[in-house]
């Protein structure tokens, strides 16, 4: 598609309109093809599609198109046409795949580099996907339990439904809270059709008072009243060997948090804040490979901030060494915080959330020596709270071991966003005018803000700036890792 609206002719200009309207109406066309194709590639066969790390399922042809047009073009570097992609999925659909998150993206690019080595699409598809095709990878769903339900637990039961597909991996079955009257649990489904920062919810909500439940998008979860984590009974509701994500925070040690594992029912335990004692904090993508998922039930999936600048760190470290630093995070307000000043256990934090910046701790620097123990001892750390409802950013100031100029240090990032290990936690971007408000609803913990890169004169103090949904984006990591304790996994192809 060309990106041209204007021609010269003869040293005139000639308006293109109904041409450029024309070719983009066939495109759209061609997007609302595939939106077709990855619903049912989705629900009939688990097979997640995605363009360049981009989620596809529920985007609309709009969403699709702006996905070949400029991330493809821009950031990626790898050009695609939308109507190849759609050629490209329909092979996926002939094609026998099990259960697998496929980037179409990378397919479809490859495929204009490569198809003279092919005699037919299908051909190319069958060796490009060879590991997936005809394969009998079992995928044993896991049934869900989350305890509390406030920012975090309403995002999640959001997000655990979007991506249930066929139920094939985490199906939510119950929700935990102190009270599930009718007035309550009306209160609570209008909480979660409802949100003043993500918007409403794409999906429907019913209550059942009856059997105390909400009916979301055809998936009974059960509303479940309990005092005490032990007193549940979760088999009488069809529940067994569940994984209970607990976003209460009230519960942080191992003691407190295996409280939930004498409640009939659930075997693994997640804690949505950072752990305290023994328990692994683990930030998905970093570190959640030296964990045993068969041995270990209790879990931390550490902080949103822990999240955002693990990654970063890492692939700083790895590719030019961190000899030390200062982490800054400029963190939105939270519950934690009042709405006018008031008694609060931590000074500053009774403070008007609403109305000052507020200096308080983190625990990045500590988090650190549990994530990436040989960055133990090289930061220290600080944060400020500002009047702002959700989307922090993390400001990294360090010394590093090689010389380096801003050009290399973003080239280091952007590779780490397009291949490896972490391509599903960094976003790079690349715009003069982004902004908080830009990064609510993304889903990788660090967005990486390659215009604000600072290196110093000696090429060796660099800063830089990383954004993060506090909520979303933290949630995204929930759900990445939840699928990994409830070894849920799929096979993939990036």
């Amino acid at each position: 598609m060309t990106s041209e609206t204007l021609k010269p002719t003869n040293g005139k200009i000639t308006d293109s309109y109904e041409t450029e309207l024309n070719d983009w109406i066939e495109h759209e066309k061609a997007a609302i093809d595939l939106m077709e194709i990855v619903g049912k590639l989705w629900f009939e066969k688990s097979i997640e599609l995605v363009l360049f790390r981009n989620q596809l399922v529920d985007k609309n042809a709009s969403e699709i198109m702006k996905l070949h047009l400029y991330y493809s073009k821009d950031i990626v570097k790898k050009t695609i046409n939308v109507i190849n992609t759609v050629m490209i999925a329909k092979e996926l659909r002939k094609a026998d795949i099990c259960p697998s998150r496929i980037d179409i993206g990378k397919l479809t690019f490859e495929w204009g580099q490569e198809k003279n080595n092919y005699k037919s699409a299908g051909d190319y598809i069958n060796n490009k996907l060879k590991d997936l095709i005809g394969k009998k990878h079992t995928v044993v769903p896991k049934d869900v339990v989350l305890y509390g339900f406030g920012r975090i637990g309403r995002l999640a039961a959001r997000e655990l439904i979007t991506q249930s597909g066929k139920g094939e991996q985490l199906r939510l079955k119950a929700i935990v809270t102190r009270g599930n009257s009718d007035e309550e649990i009306t209160k609570r489904a209008d909480l979660l059709r409802t949100d003043s920062v993500h918007g409403s919810f794409p999906g429907t909500v019913v209550e059942d008072f009856i059997q105390k439940a909400l009916i979301i998008n055809g998936h009974r979860v059960f509303m479940i009243d309990a005092k005490n984590p032990e007193d549940v009974d979760y088999t009488a509701y069809g529940i067994k060997d569940a994984l209970l994500i607990d976003n209460t925070g009230v519960f942080r040690n191992r003691e407190e948090l295996s409280r939930h594992l004498k409640a009939k029912g659930i075997s693994k335990v997640l804690l949505t804040a950072p752990a305290k004692g023994d328990v692994p904090n683990i930030v998905y993508g970093v570190n959640h490979e030296t964990l045993d998922v068969k041995k270990e039930n209790i879990f931390s999936a550490a902080s949103c901030t822990t999240n955002a600048i693990m990654p970063v760190l890492q692939v700083i470290n790895d590719n030019l060494g961190i000899a030390r630093g200062h982490i800054e995070t400029v963190h939105s307000y939270t519950n934690d915080q009042n709405l006018l000043d008031n008694y609060h256990k931590k000074y500053r934090r009774g403070r008007s959330a609403a109305l000052n910046l507020v200096i308080t701790e983190t625990g990045a620097e500590s988090a650190i020596k549990k994530v990436l123990p040989e960055l133990s001892g090289k930061f220290t750390a600080n944060s400020v709270r500002v009047p702002t409802p959700n989307v922090s950013l993390a400001i990294l100031s360090m010394t590093v071991d090689k010389a380096v100029t801003k050009d290399e240090v973003n080239e280091v990032l952007k590779n780490a966003s397009l291949s490896g290990t972490l391509v599903d936690q960094i976003q790079y971007v690349n715009s003069n005018e982004f902004v908080s408000t830009d990064v609510i609803g993304n889903p990788c913990a660090s967005v990486f803000d390659s215009q604000a890169t600072i290196v110093g004169p000696d090429k060796k103090n660099i800063v830089l700036y990383v954004w993060y949904d506090n909520e979303y984006g933290y949630t995204r990591q929930l759900i990445r890792f939840s699928k990994n304790i409830a070894e849920v996994r799929r096979m993939v192809y990036y």
